[in-house]
């Protein structure tokens, strides 16, 4: 910075600066031509470390594996519309499974736009269906304040792949866009005492309870009051859309995962229920769902998620709350605890 004007460098420089402030020190890729540029910048820059596979899948596939390791984003790099589409596989598992992924890709050139050369296509169109948040950059004073607007969105739940399209000229230009941190809001939003009230009154009075848990439950570390949740109301645990750590494995209300290609098997395990708490996940995650209601008739349904989509999203409930997972089940346990009389818990 000289005289409070902050000194521009090459955007492609700039760029990894950004990387490095949102603690993306590593990039997994498969490069191409268009990228050169950007690479010279990384083996020109410290501690930044870029880790080169044969194949965009496999690096689609480590960049994920990583981002659930450190709990945190990953960084992609792909080449152009054909590493893209190599890509766009292990992305669409990756947008199922809530990774952070922020995958970026070179092409040729803004300039190029009208001339429809070799390997010209459109990246965003491409990365939408398989992506939260698709962009392409196209002024240079907006490299590092859109990539920050993608970090955000990629980590503000529920989490997902992103995709920022960087072109090679715009990363050429030099650029003085200041270095910051993304911003990524705080989700740990309480509910109402008035609707965790009704949470447990919908509850508290079932017979054969069952709650269906996902990853949001990990997410928010709500590990501890879900079991308390469990224990209290005697209800056996379901993993649904789960991949990561909800419940120990070796807790006796525990009873496994749901299935992942039948609707028929999931209904089974659901039909007996007369009460269902449902927990960081949407019902249900199969290739072949069932189209009819899977809770029998009167059964009371109460499901609780930050992605406020997924609520009810296909079939009816008694009660939808969109908070985060930790806070409702330490407000739900609370309340059953002194609702229920040691008698009746679990």
């Amino acid at each position: 910075m000289v005289g409070g004007i902050m000194e521009a460098t090459p955007g492609r420089e700039r760029l990894i600066e950004q990387f490095k402030a949102d603690g993306l020190n590593v990039m997994f890729g498969n490069p191409g031509t268009v990228e050169q540029g950007f690479l010279d910048a990384v083996d020109a820059a410290e501690d930044f470390r870029y880790v080169l596979a044969l194949q965009e899948t496999v690096a689609a596939g480590i960049a994920d594996g990583y981002a659930r390791a450190t709990g945190g984003a990953a960084l992609l790099q792909l080449h152009s519309g054909v590493g893209l589409g190599n890509g766009i596989g292990m992305m669409y598992q990756s947008l199922r499974g809530h990774t952070p992924l922020v995958v970026v890709a070179g092409d040729a050139g803004v300039r190029y736009d009208a001339m429809d050369a070799q390997m010209a296509s459109d990246l965003v169109a491409m990365a939408r269906p398989v992506t939260k948040y698709a962009t392409r950059v196209t002024d240079r004073h907006s490299v590092l304040r859109t990539v920050r607007r993608a970090v955000k969105i990629a980590l503000t739940p529920p989490r997902g792949p992103v995709f920022v399209a960087l072109p090679m000229d715009v990363l050429d230009e030099l650029n003085s866009e200041p270095v910051l941190a993304a911003q990524v809001p705080f989700t740990d939003v309480a509910p109402s005492p008035a609707s965790v009230g009704r949470a447990a009154e919908l509850l508290a009075s079932a017979e054969r309870p069952v709650i269906l848990v996902g990853d949001g439950v990990s997410l928010s570390g709500a590990q501890r009051e879900l079991v308390a949740v469990a224990e209290l109301l005697g209800a056996d645990v379901y993993e649904v859309d789960s991949s990561e750590v909800n419940i120990a494995a070796s807790h006796p209300l525990r009873r496994g995962q749901s299935g992942h290609m039948f609707g028929p098997h999931s209904k089974e395990l659901v039909a007996g229920a007369d009460g269902v708490l449902i927990v960081g996940t949407y019902v249900f995650p199969e290739v072949f769902p069932e189209l009819e209601n899977p809770f029998r008739a009167g059964a009371k349904v109460v499901h609780i998620d930050l992605n406020a989509y997924e609520i009810a999203k296909n079939h009816p409930l008694d009660l939808g709350l969109a908070a985060d997972p930790k806070q409702a089940l330490r407000a739900l346990a609370g309340v059953l605890e002194r609702r229920l009389s040691p008698q009746r818990r679990a």
